[in-house]
């Protein structure tokens, strides 16, 4: 059984315990039947009304059906669905917990330190202290690249970026998309002849090159997407730092994906392995983890007074 069946058999049969009805995504219920009739069905918590507003506001179809097809976070194997179903819980609360699990923070209780050297204050006359009040959790956030809309019109989309007073940390999803026959493509040419967009950043400007206009070197992970994302962090992180003199304020690339038994998952993790040692020697805070550790963790370490949240996660993704 190859990677997306795998999921795609897992999350069919969450489904059949839940005594759900499936779809085919096409309407009228045409195709493979692997979608739900209720957006809410497929959500531990249904979309607060800024969540839903913040994914309405894209382009992507992720929460409202078209003339011909189901919306997409109606898929049982959707990306954004699990993003979904892992963050918006932590909206308003201690985010620590989540951090934590994705080992952005040493710290179990009370927030604390972020990863190394996201940012930083660079004046002790001021010091901020960050409360779970200075944290917030938003979807679907864009990131410009570049000013010019003639050539750069749309700006990626980042699926959870979770801001703090010294940090902003883009979180990129992976649900099924690495194992899809649907293959990414490459970077574009224009953003590889753009030659301000690399400033500090040589080892990310040779793999651009290298995967620009195709991407031949990967094969499971979307290099391009994770550049632009990075480009995009770069831009907004030195645009606040101009703003304000007395921060530093940086950034976290945080890449969470569904791992999968087999060559597979083998070979994407090593992708992402060979990605994570090129951007470090640009000094790019790029981490990485699996949906599995991660709701592993919140279920050993943080179970208590999260109950539901984690039985939830546990029993549909584990």
């Amino acid at each position: 059984m190859n990677g997306l069946d795998f999921i795609k058999s897992k999350q069919q049969s969450w489904a059949k315990r839940k005594n759900f009805n499936l779809l085919g995504g096409t309407i009228p219920n045409k195709g493979e039947k692997n979608y739900l009739y209720s957006l809410a069905d497929n959500l531990f918590e249904p979309l607060s009304k800024e969540n839903l507003d913040s994914y309405n506001s894209g382009d992507g179809n992720e929460t409202k059906d078209s003339k011909t097809r189901l919306a997409k976070m109606k898929a049982l194997h959707s990306s954004s669905a699990i993003v979904v179903n892992l963050f918006q819980y932590w909206q308003g609360k201690d985010v620590c917990p989540i951090l934590n699990a994705c080992k952005l923070t040493s710290r179990t209780n009370g927030v604390g330190a972020l990863i190394k050297n996201i940012g930083s204050i660079s004046s002790e006359k001021n010091p901020i202290v960050a409360s779970p009040l200075n944290y917030e959790i938003r979807f679907e956030e864009q990131f410009e690249i570049c000013e010019d809309k003639s050539q750069f019109p749309h700006s990626p989309n980042i699926d959870v970026v979770i801001y703090t007073p010294l940090s902003t940390i883009g979180i990129e999803s992976k649900f099924t998309e690495p194992y899809s026959s649907r293959k990414h493509g490459g970077l574009k040419q224009k953003y590889v002849e753009n030659l301000s967009f690399w400033n500090g950043l040589p080892n990310l400007y040779e793999l651009a090159k290298e995967i620009s206009p195709n991407d031949n070197r990967f094969q499971y992970l979307d290099a391009a997407q994770l550049i632009k994302h990075i480009l995009g962090l770069t831009k907004s992180c030195a645009n606040k730092n101009k703003s304000n003199s007395r921060l530093k304020h940086g950034f976290c690339l945080l890449y969470l994906w569904y791992d999968v038994i087999g060559t597979e998952g083998a070979e994407h993790r090593k992708e992402i392995e060979q990605f994570a040692e090129i951007v470090k020697k640009d000094n790019i805070k790029f981490s990485h983890i699996t949906y599995q550790e991660v709701i592993g963790k919140l279920s050993k370490e943080f179970y208590t007074g999260n109950e539901s949240y984690c039985n939830y996660l546990t029993d549909r993704y584990l």
